[in-house]
């Protein structure tokens, strides 16, 4: 008996981590400045791979988001006189 809830709990967090997930990854890449070709990409992955394909995009846009304010940074220092 307590297993057959368990796992119906496990179950019904798997369910609204499939809708949860991407709609927050689609949320997340609305806001993004990202180029239409990469946005459709990002919409395609996240699509066809519905749990998988969010967790990849938050883990993937996080490293993006670092890379991209190092190399703003080093373009306002350079830009100094």
């Amino acid at each position: 008996m307590i297993q057959l809830e368990t796992s119906s709990f496990w179950l019904s967090a798997f369910m609204v981590a499939l809708i949860v997930l991407p709609v927050l990854a689609f949320a997340s890449l609305l806001r993004e400045n990202l180029k239409g070709r990469h946005r459709l990409i990002w919409v395609l992955i996240i699509v066809f791979l519905p749990f998988f394909g969010p967790i990849l995009y938050f883990l993937i846009i996080k490293e993006y988001k670092k890379v991209n304010l190092i190399k703003r940074k080093l373009r306002h220092y350079r830009q100094r006189p």
